[in-house]
């Protein structure tokens, strides 16, 4: 492990719903909760306002509506939060070539290899300069935690939170971590930590105090020993720059179970045509194809095929789709379908056509006979997602608050304005439509860049 405190870990916080308050000046200050707002639905992210009353994120959206009746519910915009996403890790790629992104709000930087700080004071200035820098690009507010590894810049940044920023000076790991929860340590989930607890583990000293050998007894060598490294502040792990994909997938959620057995394979077919336009988009192809189905009673059932060679053939991927979908017992229902293929490469085996029947040879890419059925064009009454932007005609820019009985009720209101005026109109207005997200900060829409230099941010 390093001497100087130089991995910084940071956190967005409560990302989906701060950029929510930041984008709609009605909701600031109030609680905010962002997930599938369907009877399945799930939370996932609540502003801190929401938090007091109990909403977390991965909680089932039913629970969330009990305990927080009041909140703002929203359908997440992912595209939006891409986008912010992308000026903060352009931030962050600014510090250091080695910056590990774990998901849109999260992310490792190795500060020593950007040549950004060498010591705990030059740490700490970066990472006040980073929490800045975010805020006048984006208008939010992160978490920065600094380490000189990547478990404890974790911890660091989780104490900070929120907007705040804290630095673990080496030598001072093992006190710190000792009268924590076991669940702090990276890969201690539920399970994990039970039967710890169990074996009366509830702190990271009593990991240090059990011994090693006792803790490969109770959780098996690999585990056993990471686990005590860990305890023991020993975290060798470097941040890794490109993480390579490992799978693409794609899985839908049904509000009410699927019985029909057809409507289950139609439904596996359409899944797969989604999974290779997702992987051709990524320019990858695939071995192994994978079904995953939830049924009526909570069961996961997972199966997969390993083809000869890597294919991003959409015909390919349905029919060993539909081989895996028949080995499945749907009786009773189905809650949840999802196909994905793994074991990726970025080319394509040519004789990979033979293992769909009935294919040609040489039928081209693009054709219709391989090309993801179009679903036929049917009048449809006009839906309008929560939280999601509008623009009408007469009344500029809006979001969504809620729609039905064929009304749709829109608040007028930008970043930069004051809490907006409600109204409320049919849900075929022709004056009324989908609106692109506009940027939180003002000139800083993400399109023309962000510039970082030595002395700050500035716009591009």
């Amino acid at each position: 492990m390093r001497s100087a405190p130089t991995i910084l870990h940071l956190d967005m916080d409560a990302f989906f719903a701060s950029a929510e308050q930041a984008s709609k000046p009605s909701l600031r200050g109030k609680a905010v909760i962002v997930g599938g707002l369907g009877p399945r639905g799930v939370v996932a992210t609540a502003s801190y306002e929401a938090r007091v009353f109990g909403v977390h994120s991965a909680m089932p959206m039913a629970q969330a509506r009990r305990l927080a009746p009041n909140a703002a519910y929203l359908v997440p915009r992912f595209a939006f939060y891409r986008t912010i996403s992308d000026q903060v890790m352009g931030l962050l790629r600014a510090l250091s070539p080695l910056v590990e992104p774990l998901s849109l709000d999260e992310a490792f930087v190795d500060l020593e290899a950007g040549g950004a700080a060498w010591d705990e004071e030059s740490a700490r200035l970066v990472g006040v300069r980073l929490r800045a820098d975010i805020r006048a690009v984006t208008g939010l507010t992160g978490s920065v935690g600094l380490a000189a590894s990547k478990m404890l810049a974790k911890i660091a940044s989780e104490q900070a939170k929120p907007d705040g920023l804290v630095v673990i000076e080496p030598g001072t790991e093992r006190v710190l971590l000792g009268p924590m929860s076991v669940r702090t340590l990276p890969g201690v989930g539920p399970a994990t930590g039970d039967h710890l607890r169990r074996a009366g583990i509830t702190t990271i000293e009593e990991i240090v105090e059990a011994g090693e050998d006792e803790l490969v007894r109770l959780l098996g060598k690999a585990h056993g020993h990471g686990l005590y490294a860990m305890a023991l502040a020993r975290d060798e792990r470097a941040v890794v720059a490109e993480r390579e994909t490992k799978s693409v997938s794609v899985e839908d959620t049904y509000d009410i179970d699927i019985h029909d057995r057809v409507r289950v394979g139609l439904e596996v077919q359409r899944l797969a045509d989604r999974c290779v336009r997702r992987l051709r988009g990524a320019g990858l192809s695939g071995r192994t194809i994978v079904l995953k189905v939830r049924r009526y009673d909570f069961s996961t059932l997972t199966r997969s095929e390993t083809l000869r060679g890597p294919t991003d053939d959409p015909a390919v991927v349905r029919e060993a789709a539909a081989r895996l979908l028949d080995s499945v017992d749907t009786t009773g229902g189905v809650r949840l379908l999802g196909v994905g293929v793994s074991g990726l490469a970025d080319y394509t085996q040519e004789d990979l056509f033979a293992q769909a029947a009935g294919e040609r040879a040489d039928a081209p890419v693009g054709e219709t006979e391989d090309a993801p059925a179009e679903e036929p064009e049917v009048p449809v009454e006009r839906r309008w997602a929560a939280g999601h932007d509008v623009r009408h005609a007469e009344y500029g820019h809006g979001w969504v608050q809620g729609s039905g009985l064929g009304r749709v009720t829109v608040r007028f209101e930008t970043p930069e304005s004051e809490p907006g005026r409600v109204r409320t109109f049919r849900v075929d207005d022709p004056d009324l439509g989908p609106a692109e997200p506009l940027p939180l900060v003002r000139g800083r829409s993400g399109e023309g860049g962000v510039v970082v230099d030595g002395g700050g941010v500035r716009a591009g």
